[in-house]
C-alpha cells in the first residue's frame, strides 16, 4: 500500500480492518515515532523543527510555521498546514483520518486532534473508523482541548481550552465545555 492509495482509502470513511491497511499503518507508525523522538529529545532551531516535521508530514511544510516541541503523532503523513500556523508544546495528532489546518491558526498546548473512532458494539470494537478534523482559517483553540473525528470548524472560531469538541463548529464563533457547546458569537 501507498500513501496515496491510503489517504483516498480514508476519504470515503471506510473501516480500517484488513490485514493490509494494518501492516501499513504499523510501518507508518514506526516512521513517525523514529521522526518524533528525534524531534522531542534535543533542543533544535526553528528551522530544524521545520525540517523535521516536513520529513515527518512527506512534504515541505511553510516557513511560516511555528511549532514547540514536544509534538506527537501516531501517522504523520495525513496533515496538511496552512500558512503561518503556530502549534504549542504537548499536541497530539491521531491523523490517520486526515487533519486539515488553515491559515492563521493558533493551536493552544496539549490539544488532541482524534481523527480515529471504534466500533460501537462489542463485536466491532476492535475496529476504528476514520474521519478528517477540518480547521478553517484564524481558528484559535485552546489547551487542553478534544477535537473529534469528523468535526470541522469554521473561520475565527474559537475552542475554549478543555472543551471537547463533538459536532461542527460555525465560523465566528466561540465554543466551550464537554461537549463544547455555543457560548457566544464574535462580532466582525
Amino acid at each position: 500500500m501507498k500513501i496515496e492509495d491510503f489517504k483516498e482509502y480514508v476519504k470515503m470513511r471506510q473501516p480500517l480492518r484488513t490485514e493490509e491497511i494494518h501492516r501499513f499503518m504499523n510501518e507508518m507508525s514506526n516512521e513517525a515515532r523514529r521522526i518524533t523522538f528525534r524531534l522531542n529529545t534535543a533542543y533544535h532551531t526553528p528551522d530544524e523543527v521545520r525540517e523535521l516535521l516536513s520529513e515527518l508530514f512527506g512534504y515541505r511544510v511553510p516557513q511560516s510555521l511555528r511549532v514547540f516541541p514536544p509534538f506527537y503523532t501516531d501517522f504523520g503523513k495525513n496533515i496538511t498546514l496552512g500558512e503561518e500556523v503556530f502549534i504549542n508544546a504537548c499536541c497530539h495528532f491521531q491523523d490517520h483520518g486526515g487533519v486539515f489546518i488553515g491559515d492563521g491558526c493558533q493551536i493552544g498546548h496539549n490539544v488532541v486532534f482524534a481523527t480515529l473512532n471504534h466500533g460501537f458494539s462489542p463485536e466491532d470494537r476492535k475496529t476504528t473508523y476514520p474521519a478528517p478534523i477540518v480547521l478553517g482559517k484564524n481558528v484559535w483553540v485552546g489547551s487542553n482541548a478534544t477535537l473529534l473525528p469528523g468535526v470541522t470548524i469554521g473561520d475565527n472560531a474559537i475552542v475554549a481550552a478543555g472543551a471537547v469538541v463533538t459536532k461542527d463548529v460555525e465560523p465566528n464563533t466561540v465554543v466551550g465545555g464537554v461537549p463544547a457547546r455555543l457560548i457566544k458569537t464574535i462580532d466582525r
